[in-house]
């Protein structure tokens, strides 16, 4: 994981000496909404930079299939495999192509947005084919736009709204929870490089998913009986958790299949339609224990655990 500083690429892993061993996560820098009096809504505009490894960039592709944005926005996917040149294109490798520019890196995309760029570079993007820039690089609120501001294209499904207005207040509360112990939280435990960082890390991921567990007693979804956000948010962490956070994170007192409802909450969200097609447990498994040196020198990618979710729906 490099960054860019001042547009030239740097092959930096995170700076935790300075921060007592506690990772810190640097803040998106594209914010710009698809609203803004520079751009617009329109169909076959924007293009969606994702990996299928990354929590953050699945996501999107979640809302983006659940809104029935296909049509309107489409994707290139970067390599499971993260190497000294950030996340890559190969070309020889199905589905892992710039489909926009032919680019090897994305770091590539990012300069071509702004060539004095300073900071990581990420998934998801989402560029503007019109202007030639990336809109966005945040993906709370590129879900946010692809449930509200996107309605008025074809075909779009309308009837599906992730963040209703009254349930905005619930629903920011879990995802603060949610987001700093549990979402980050695995990252804070797997790339503390003090025991003191780990510990306090992993303390916080499973307090946390004690709380959601008895939160899910009797309840379907997390915040109002519907499917939100919330709920996306929380999935991309459950569904990475046994496979690769429980082991190459440490994340270890538990798995989620070890909580009953929290297990049957997970399932659920899969089975809904479109979601297993967005979930790849190759480019995960392969991603996270191929690409950490500093944590698995090896890189030898475990054989287990077999996806207890629905090995026919997933790949």
């Amino acid at each position: 994981m490099g960054l860019l500083i001042e547009g030239q690429w740097r092959d930096q892993w995170y700076d935790t000496k300075s921060s007592g061993g506690k990772f810190q996560r640097e803040a998106s820098r594209f914010r710009s909404t698809v609203s803004d009096d520079e751009f617009g809504v329109e169909s076959q505009r924007y293009h969606l930079y994702v990996s299928y490894a990354c929590p953050w960039a699945h996501r999107t592709l979640i809302t983006r299939a659940l809104k029935n944005l296909e049509p309107h926005i489409d994707v290139s996917v970067v390599d499971a495999y993260m190497g000294n040149q950030g996340w890559t294109f190969s070309q020889e490798a199905e589905g892992t192509t710039d489909h926009l520019f032919g680019h090897p890196y994305l770091w590539k995309v990012y300069v071509s947005a702004n060539a004095t760029y300073t900071g990581r570079v990420t998934v998801p993007v989402l560029w503007d084919k019109k202007l030639g820039t990336i809109v966005n690089n945040e993906s709370s609120e590129i879900i946010r736009m692809f449930n509200h501001e996107m309605n008025e294209l074809d075909g779009v499904n309308r009837e599906l709204d992730l963040y209703p207005e009254n349930l905005r207040s619930d629903i920011d509360e879990i995802n603060e929870l949610v987001y700093h112990t549990v979402n980050n939280g695995v990252y804070r435990a797997g790339f503390a490089t003090t025991q003191e960082a780990y510990s306090e890390s992993v303390k916080d991921v499973f307090n946390t998913l004690d709380q959601l567990e008895e939160r899910l007693e009797g309840c379907e979804f997390l915040v109002g009986d519907v499917l939100t956000e919330a709920d996306i948010r929380l999935f991309t962490t459950l569904v990475r958790f046994d496979p690769v956070y429980y082991g190459h994170f440490k994340c270890n007192f538990r798995r989620i299949r070890d909580y009953p409802n929290l297990s049957r909450y997970t399932k659920m969200l899969y089975d809904l339609p479109k979601v297993a097609e967005t979930t790849h447990f190759g480019h995960i498994k392969n991603h996270y224990y191929q690409s950490h040196p500093t944590i698995n020198p090896t890189g030898i990618v475990p054989d287990g655990p077999d996806n207890w979710l629905n090995t026919d729906k997933s790949t």
